[in-house]
């Protein structure tokens, strides 16, 4: 049997709704590390469920682009990388690769050039060909990063944009002689204009006529808002549960699903709710990268009190190398609320607890620093020569984290109930 899509692992459940009365959400995964991927593959075995790795152009893309901050990876290398740990752990079960905010504008570079309409759409559509040569399963296409003067994205142009670059991916794939992708639209973006119940109806009910007119697949999934906004290492937005299922009605109505972006941290009451409201998927990506680098820093904490009980002879200096590359990365001022956003470097180390703040809201751009890379080696040999397992420990902290929205999203199970649809 053929890999079944995502689009028809959809409609799966859409049938199991149906049939059956029952309900998941999927969950979209940020692949943050090779560690956040070792683990994952070791829970979906161990609970049967769908895998789906939502990569954004800063972390994965083309080498002419700079390449991706995760372990540098490009499209062909993201691949290969991740088909060589699914084979070290025997996952034999699905997984699928993702475009998370797709196309023009959505590197860091491109928005702080502020590129033409024209430069930045010849990008976009290269790092999608890029894409389809890699053999992504969905593309989510997503033209809202448009500078503008007051930060308010004219829907008319997204809906332009929107529609260009599907039929640009479709000639593209066609003349490749590439199996279909599904497709992934819309923004949770304050300022995309899709904030409101109204706007998003219009929006779906416009792309849906264009696309059928010019005879294009529709999406999987619309992105909406609802509520959730991930800053520092919380959620600071307000889940609306009535957004929500008003927002999933409208989608269902032409047979798409409604996505949910920045579901980070969300309490187990709201996640646990979020199937019988009607959200087919959610992705969460920093709360892993959270995690994992919490972990490590738990080994750091781990090796100095073995070394103050003079049980190692050495200390790696993998805090200091961190942390100092945490600060100075700067990654940071995009997860910060208010006047932290705006200070200095210095100003950081000189408040403690905000600089150890720091370090885990950033941590994961530099899992691989050369610097942070030599000092990880060095940390983690000196806690196997005590008889201990630090990969281990890092990849379940991280399987743990990952799981409580498996579970909470009723996804156990689910693999080999849409497999037996099929």
């Amino acid at each position: 049997m053929d890999k079944i899509t995502i689009g028809s692992f959809v409609k799966g459940l859409y049938r199991l709704e149906a049939d059956e009365n029952f309900k998941c959400t999927l969950l979209g995964i940020g692949p943050m590390s090779e560690n956040l991927i070792e683990a994952v593959f070791l829970l979906a075995k161990q609970k049967d469920f769908p895998v789906m790795f939502i990569a954004s152009r800063n972390q994965v893309d083309a080498d002419e682009f700079g390449g991706g901050y995760v372990c540098s990876w490009n499209q062909q290398t993201f691949r290969q990388d991740i088909d060589r740990i699914a084979q070290k752990v025997s996952f034999d079960g699905l997984y699928y690769l993702c475009r998370d905010h797709g196309g023009p504008w959505q590197r860091d570079k491109e928005r702080r050039d502020q590129l033409h309409v024209k430069k930045a759409m010849e990008l976009g559509k290269k790092s999608y060909r890029y894409d389809l040569l890699a053999g992504f399963d969905l593309l989510h296409i997503d033209p809202t990063k448009i500078p503008t003067i007051d930060g308010v994205v004219p829907m008319d142009l997204v809906l332009d944009y929107t529609v260009e670059l599907i039929e640009y991916c479709e000639i593209e794939r066609k003349a490749l002689n590439l199996p279909p992708v599904d497709y992934e639209v819309g923004t949770e973006e304050t300022n995309g204009g899709l904030t409101s119940i109204e706007n998003y109806n219009t929006f779906i009910n416009t792309l849906i006529a264009r696309l059928e007119e010019k005879k294009l697949p529709l999406p999987v999934f619309i992105v909406g808002q609802t509520g959730t906004l991930t800053r520092r290492i919380e959620n600071v937005g307000h889940f609306d549960a009535d957004q929500a299922m008003a927002l999933s009605k409208a989608a269902r109505v032409h047979g798409v699903g409604l996505k949910e972006h920045n579901c980070d941290y969300q309490t187990d009451f709201i996640l646990n709710i979020h199937p019988a409201l009607g959200i087919t998927a959610s992705n969460v990506a920093p709360e892993y990268g959270v995690r994992e680098t919490q972990a490590l820093l738990m080994l750091s904490r781990m090796e100095k009190y073995f070394y103050s009980r003079k049980m190692l002879d050495s200390l790696s200096s993998f805090q200091e190398a961190f942390t100092q590359a945490a600060i100075e990365s700067e990654r940071w001022r995009k997860w910060m609320v208010g006047d932290t956003a705006q200070y200095t470097t210095d100003q950081i180390v000189a408040d403690k607890a905000l600089a150890n703040e720091v370090v885990q809201i950033c941590g994961h751009y530099i899992f691989n620093d050369p610097a942070v890379r030599e000092q990880t080696a060095q940390m983690y040999a000196h806690l196997e020569s005590l008889g201990l397992n630090p990969h281990q420990i890092v990849v379940s902290a991280i399987m743990k984290s990952v799981e409580r929205y498996v579970d909470c999203f009723n996804m156990q199970g689910i693999t080999s109930r849409v497999k037996e649809l099929y």
